[in-house]
């Protein structure tokens, strides 16, 4: 089961070497954005509402999706959230990465990125809000299973010194 479904080399499902069926025929990424305000106190990370129509619709996550062939986990999560939430600031660094591999053939990159403002909206139908969060609110929300699992990760990355 595996294929392009959509317009996208990467678009569309895959049975992976674990027996799950996941999106991405070449793995997915996806991007947290991270702020900081002006006294370094508490980050707040951007998180997408998932549309009811898509996967745990309803649920909160970041913005992401299908890696295409020949793209880096970078190029795809960024193209996948220029696309969700809008124009990315040009002047941002990366924090870090966490990446779960939970198949030898599938794989899914959470970049973490520091952006210097705010940003973001729902802009396409993927997308039924966008909010910056204080990281400490964010284990209170309905979050997606995935993004769930990841969040410790994540979280440790925003906090690194």
């Amino acid at each position: 089961m595996s294929g392009a479904v959509g317009g996208r080399s990467g678009d569309g499902f895959l049975r992976c070497s674990d027996g799950a069926v996941r999106w991405g025929v070449f793995g997915a990424a996806g991007v947290v954005f991270v702020l900081r305000d002006v006294d370094n106190e508490q980050p707040f990370v951007m998180l997408q509402k998932r549309s009811a129509w898509a996967h745990e619709g309803g649920t909160w996550s970041c913005a992401g999706g299908a890696i295409d062939e020949g793209e880096s986990p970078y190029e795809a999560a960024l193209r996948e959230a220029s696309e969700e939430v809008g124009e990315i600031p040009a002047t941002h660094s990366v924090l870090g990465e966490y990446v779960f591999s939970p198949a030898t053939d599938w794989q899914y990159t959470t970049l973490v990125l520091e952006v210097p403002h705010l940003f973001g909206g729902s802009i396409n139908f993927e997308t039924d809000a966008v909010a910056w969060v204080p990281v400490d609110e964010v284990d209170h929300l309905p979050l997606h299973a995935g993004f769930a699992a990841a969040w410790p990760h994540l979280r440790a990355i925003v906090h690194a010194p």
